[in-house]
């Protein structure tokens, strides 16, 4: 079971709003998943409001072998969590 940490897009069309989870690479991107550990809001003009993210749950679920997207790494690592 390879484990992933991605986005799951929930806002309306032509406003995205994702919340950062944990699941299974086999399911589908808007599908089932096993954790929810943040929310990221592209369109949020301010900066601390655009991407919150629970740092002790994401480190956990990358020790414990959980990849993160591409996307999901770079804000991480812009927000200083990895």
């Amino acid at each position: 079971m390879a484990v992933k940490i991605r986005l799951r897009r929930v806002g309306a069309k032509k406003a995205p709003f994702y919340r950062v989870v944990v699941a299974d690479s086999r399911y589908p991107r808007d599908g089932r998943f096993i954790e929810e550990i943040g929310t990221y809001h592209p369109l949020d003009r301010n900066e601390e409001e655009q991407f919150k993210v629970d740092a002790e749950k994401a480190k956990k679920w990358i020790a414990d072998g959980a990849q993160p997207t591409d996307t999901v790494k770079a804000l991480l690592k812009k927000n200083n969590v990895i």
